[in-house]
């Protein structure tokens, strides 16, 4: 570890490497799907060579594309090692910043050797959902420690809770979001996209009908719109900080638009590049609700960190909380 004289990595240099690992966590899960939804996921049926020996995709249209896939892996271990590389080299040495990089080392490395068994496997479909599930809590990760390098955390540190009851509604907003996304894997998983090609061998898929997946996963997505939109009316009748209350009529915003999608998909029997804009809907909302959990704390920004004020900033910038008002 090296020693506090030579941390020469500063506060705002920080936060472009954890940018980085969050948009490497996001770019990770679309290409994922890509493979997916372009029955690719046995383009390479080895791992972590492509083929046998071969470590470099044939010209198979298939291979290339899981090929493509498993070098964005490579630039995300690379990232999130640069990251947590960085983390130790901080002029003021942050012990949170370090948790949650290592965090995600681990958590890439996890994902990674449960790739392998999702190619040895020939593509098991609890596998393939327990791997998306996987990439979306490194999405939370991702995000979190993006925050954390915005502002000021540990001993000493401003930490304001903006409302005691919506900070125990926004920890709760978890339950029925998990639900939402376990039904969701659900659905996919006993969908027609599989992720394998004609002339493989045909991937299996969960045992329930489609038909009776999607209804479930339709139902938790009412009871977790219904929720939200019943907490935006809560909170926009309350005397609380913007902040939370542009947290909340974001996750309506986002939900609602999933639902949108997530409806036409199934009315159009689903295309997979619109299948592909729902993953990213849940990418969006997963990290709404971890934003909006973020946003509960009211927190000073780091220095070199503060954003160009607007002309609304600057009408508004005697209020306390407006100043600490994450991005």
């Amino acid at each position: 570890m090296p020693s506090s004289t030579h941390r020469r990595v500063t506060g705002p240099v920080f936060r472009w490497f954890a940018l980085a690992t969050f948009i490497s966590m996001i770019a990770i899960i679309l290409t994922g799907e890509a493979v997916r939804l372009t029955s690719s996921g046995l383009g390479c049926p080895d791992w972590p060579t492509c083929f046998r020996h071969q470590i470099v995709a044939s010209s198979s249209y298939h291979s290339k594309i899981e090929f493509g896939n498993r070098l964005v892996t490579l630039l995300l271990i690379v990232v999130v090692g640069a990251t947590f590389v960085a983390a130790f080299y901080l002029e003021h040495r942050r012990r949170d910043l370090e948790v949650y990089s290592g965090a995600l080392i681990l958590g890439v490395v996890a994902n990674a050797v449960l790739g392998a068994f999702v190619v040895y496997s020939k593509l098991n479909p609890y596998l393939v959902s327990l791997h998306l599930l996987l990439s979306l809590v490194m999405v939370v990760l991702g995000a979190t420690l993006y925050h954390h390098s915005k502002y000021v955390y540990g001993p000493g540190a401003r930490d304001d809770v903006r409302d005691p009851y919506f900070r125990a509604l926004a920890r709760w907003l978890w339950l029925p979001f998990f639900v939402l996304v376990l039904t969701g894997t659900g659905a996919t998983g006993s969908g027609p996209h599989a992720g394998s090609s004609q002339g493989q061998l045909v991937a299996r898929r969960l045992p329930f009908a489609f038909s009776s997946a999607a209804w479930v996963h339709s139902l938790a997505a009412v009871l977790f719109i219904g929720l939200v939109t019943g907490m935006l009316a809560a909170i926009w009748r309350s005397p609380v900080p913007t902040a939370l209350k542009l947290g909340v009529r974001r996750l309506v915003f986002i939900s609602l638009l999933q639902a949108a999608i997530g409806l036409t998909q199934y009315l159009t029997h689903l295309p997979a590049w619109l299948v592909e804009i729902h993953a990213l809907g849940a990418v969006a909302l997963t990290i709404g609700v971890t934003q909006f959990n973020l946003r509960q704390h009211a927190r000073d920004r780091e220095p070199g960190t503060t954003r160009a004020p607007t002309p609304l900033a600057s009408t508004v910038s005697q209020s306390h909380d407006i100043a600490a008002e994450p991005a």
